[in-house]
């Protein structure tokens, strides 16, 4: 911040001392008039005092004496607010060491003390963010191994379960043992998806690096579509496209967009049963390529819909692994999107709940 020469703290004080000196001279200089006037008056006892004076120290002594008397005195009450300022500052940087972050200074005056304030003010603020967000990421840590040591849990607990009654014999004939064998097959792929997830989720939130190519989104949601029809008659839907005629390209790394319309199209096909149908759409919308994936069936509750995209977010009744994944589908979506500078939403009403994903367009294809 530039400060201009007249409102510096330096000129300040050149300027105080000035009138300070100025203040001294003018009050000897009138108490010198009031003594001659005195004298003149001639008060016994005065005129003698002023005579003793003059003989004992001389009458530039006794003026020198009295203006620097005064002047110590008129500069000690020009500066007094600012050496309360300066107190002030130095009580509020100890409040600040102590720990309370949320102190701040008043501004008085743009000087080179205001600059100083309003810096410590700034500097505060930026502390006490640096720490809360040190603090949430450490909660978020500790949230983080909590849930991924419940989760891992239960298929793991299951797996020694299956695993020790086959090592114990305990079970009647080949057909239980091949069931008990199933069954721990079956959490060991789980557990290997959540580990899988939780690699991706990891990966994708520390801002890693990306390949860009020129993406048709068009072309790669009717490839997506085709291969997840045999999921679509299983789960007795259908799959409605509505894709325009020309080509929608953006700059993208090709396998992690897969990612994201991937966990989409599943996550509708594991609600959306009821509807019995999703659309998955494509458009143009402002420079951005816009892709949405819609099923219908009962909506979300509106509380729910902030939450969806929160790491390990399940719905209460999506705990079972049929229709319950890692929780992390979500979050690595939006992970993912957030990498290529996009935006993805989650929208339900009327019977209808719906995912928008928002990407820059290719830069050839903004204008």
């Amino acid at each position: 911040m530039n400060i201009k020469p007249w409102k510096s703290l330096r000129f300040k004080m050149l300027n105080l001392f000035g009138l300070s000196a100025l203040a001294s001279a003018m009050t000897a200089g009138f108490l010198v008039l009031f003594a001659i006037a005195a004298y003149k008056a001639d008060f016994p006892y005065f005129a003698s005092l002023l005579l003793l004076i003059r003989d004992e120290i001389g009458f530039p002594v006794m003026f020198t004496s009295t203006c620097l008397v005064f002047f110590i005195f008129y500069l000690f009450m020009l500066s007094r607010s600012t050496v309360q300022y300066l107190m002030e500052i130095s009580k509020g940087i100890e409040r600040i060491a102590a720990g309370n972050f949320d102190y701040r200074f008043p501004i008085r005056g743009d000087d080179e003390l205001g600059v100083l304030a309003a810096n410590i003010n700034a500097m505060t603020a930026q502390l006490k963010q640096s720490i809360e967000e040190e603090r949430r990421a450490e909660r978020t840590k500790v949230e983080l191994v909590t849930n991924v040591s419940h989760d891992l849990r239960t298929p793991l607990t299951s797996i020694v379960g299956y695993l020790g009654l086959i090592e114990e014999d305990r079970y009647r004939d080949e057909v239980e043992l091949r069931h008990y064998v199933r069954i721990a097959y079956e959490k060991t792929m789980y557990l290997k998806t959540m580990i899988d997830d939780l690699f991706e989720f990891t990966r994708t939130s520390g801002g890693m690096g990306l390949r860009l190519t020129p993406i048709n989104l068009a072309r790669m949601l009717g490839q997506l579509a085709a291969q997840f029809r045999l999921q679509f008659e299983q789960a007795e839907m259908e799959c409605l496209l509505s894709l325009p005629d020309q080509p929608i390209f953006v700059d993208a790394e090709g396998d992690k967009l897969v990612r994201v319309f991937e966990n989409l199209i599943v996550n509708a096909i594991q609600y959306g049963k009821d509807g019995r149908r999703i659309d998955i759409s494509a458009w143009r919308d402002s420079g951005q390529a816009v892709v949405e994936f819609a099923n219908y069936g009962e909506p979300l509750p509106a509380s729910v819909i902030p939450l969806l995209f929160e790491r390990f977010y399940r719905g209460e009744q999506s705990r079972s692994r049929n229709t319950g994944g890692s929780g992390l589908g979500l979050a690595i979506a939006k992970n993912i999107v957030e990498l290529h500078h996009g935006a993805i939403s989650a929208a339900s009403d009327h019977g209808r709940t719906s995912f928008t994903v928002r990407l820059p367009l290719a830069r050839q294809q903004e204008m």
